[in-house]
């Protein structure tokens, strides 16, 4: 494949044939970084309060009515806040205002803010807003959808009962194995306050991948938040930290305190895996033949064929591979909710695996990666036989741009047909940079959902981080059965931020 060649003027010119419009228009006015001014607002007094310089910017989110938050945010972007402040306090917003439980639903206004400002960083300059106006409306209806069902508010920690810092990790570790929500929370307050932000993270990730309960959704919670405070600042980490343990707790009404899927069978099967696993050869064919283990095995007999061939020198990136290619292909096969998110909670782990410092939790990242899968699989239970590694491909009657205008289209008739003509156009020389920056336009403009943001953010990513660059090529074809085709009509939300924008430019 080549490098993205195309051009600005050429993408340009086919955004007809992609279905897309003209855009919102330029950002550029609105890039001043300054602060927002505080100013009084409600606030019931015994919610949780953020530090003093992002505390005013999410109240003005929290207060703002839907219907005027996004001619809001123009005016406060073109006054002087900052892109980083109107992540950190949408972020924030969801956290105090809307119930982790379930770790899904409602609460997608907080697990996409990651994955809407991974898309918009690396799209066009004119187009990196149009995520966080998306994000904003997401907000806005989950806050009143949280208000019908309870109106829940994330409250201050009993600070009278936190243990003691050089307790603080064991008695957090002690609450979590014992599902012990109050110990948790105050433990979790307790190690924000007296630990550094790695050390905090190598304590939660552990709980982060253990429990498939909310379909994968804890995971995907403790890797958006460390990522999305990355961005913001660790110092807002307290909050969030909480929040992400009540979520990481939730029984779902269980009485069994057990973790849902292989995680204690995992726990043994790290035991079984050689020491320095991590060094081993890269090989194609283990990746292909895992695959196909994952594809029909059961989570048994993948996590253990997992552990067999990194025993045998097999190296972990090999296996990732097998793993991302298992939750890509599924999605293809049976293209729905549960797919998507056998491809982010993968991503999850995946992300997982590459921050924490912690043998036996990169060991159960990789494990749990490789036995997930097949939890999907029987509760789909697909009937395509589409094989993401034997995609058969066709190439585009057109050439260039027009190309992927034309695979964008054939998404409208048959997803399968489109995924062969974009092998069929990467075979040729076509670059998967200029198809990801075409899917990332769709998703701005016709997108209607948090899993438009996370499976194309997900999906973006694994393409690139796949360590045998054959397969690339197909998990960039995997995309194809979550984009919006040509066809799909512009989001109303979309046309409503155009028109607050352009309501600015005459004013």
């Amino acid at each position: 494949m080549r490098a993205s060649s195309i051009g600005r003027r050429g993408f340009l010119r086919s955004t007809t044939a992609l279905g897309l419009g003209a855009g919102l228009g330029s950002w550029t006015e609105l890039s001043q970084i300054t602060p927002a001014v505080a100013r009084e607002m409600r606030l019931d007094p015994d919610a949780v309060r953020f530090r003093p310089e992002i505390e005013p910017i999410v109240r003005w989110i929290e207060e703002t009515p839907r219907d005027a938050i996004l001619e809001s945010a123009v005016v406060k972007l073109n006054n002087g806040l900052s892109y980083r402040d109107l992540l950190g306090g949408l972020f924030l917003a969801g956290i105090r205002n809307v119930k982790p439980r379930p770790v899904g639903f409602k609460f997608h206004a907080v697990l996409v803010m990651n994955s809407a400002h991974l898309l918009g960083q690396v799209a066009d300059v004119e187009d990196r807003l149009m995520p966080m106006f998306w994000a904003l409306d997401t907000f806005k209806n989950s806050q009143e959808q949280d208000v019908r069902e309870g109106d829940w508010t994330l409250k201050n920690p009993d600070v009278a009962h936190l243990p003691r810092p050089s307790e603080a990790h064991e008695a957090f570790t002690k609450a979590m194995e014992a599902w012990d929500v109050e110990a948790a929370d105050a433990a979790i307050t307790s190690l924000c306050r007296s630990a550094g932000a790695g050390e905090v993270f190598e304590a939660i990730y552990r709980y982060g991948l253990r429990d498939h309960r909310d379909i994968g959704h804890k995971a995907i919670f403790t890797a958006q938040s460390r990522r999305t405070l990355e961005t913001i600042g660790v110092q807002h980490a307290e909050p969030v930290l909480r929040s992400l343990v009540f979520g990481l707790l939730d029984l779902q009404g269980d009485r069994e305190r057990a973790p849902v899927g292989p995680y204690l069978l995992n726990l043994e099967n790290a035991r079984k895996i050689r020491q320095d696993w991590q060094i081993g050869r890269r090989d194609s064919a283990a990746s292909t033949a895992f695959l196909a283990t994952i594809r029909t095995a059961s989570t048994a007999d993948a996590c253990s064929e997992c552990v067999k061939l990194l025993n045998e020198g097999v190296a972990p990136e090999s296996l990732w591979d097998a793993a991302i290619l298992a939750a890509g292909e599924l999605m293809a096969r049976a293209p729905g909710i549960l797919p998507i998110h056998a491809v982010t909670s993968c991503n999850a782990l995946h992300y997982i695996y590459m921050t924490s410092g912690d043998d036996t939790t990169r060991k159960l990242a990789l494990l749990q990666a490789s036995g997930w899968p097949s939890l999907y699989r029987d509760r789909v239970k697909p009937k395509s036989e589409f094989k993401i590694d034997a995609i058969a491909a066709i190439n585009p009657e057109t050439k260039g741009d027009d190309a992927i205008g034309e695979i964008f289209t054939t998404i409208g008739s048959s997803r399968e047909r489109a995924a062969q003509k974009l092998i069929g156009y990467l075979d040729s020389g076509g670059s998967t940079d200029e198809f990801f920056r075409a899917a990332r336009k769709a998703i701005f403009v016709k997108g209607r959902d948090s899993h438009d943001y996370k499976f194309g953010a997900a999906s973006w990513e694994e393409h690139l981080l796949a360590s045998d660059p054959r397969f690339g090529a197909p998990l960039a074809a995997a995309a194809i059965f979550n984009l919006p085709a040509a066809a799909t009509p512009e989001s109303p939300l979309m046309i409503k931020a155009r028109q607050a924008v352009a309501r600015l430019k005459k004013s």
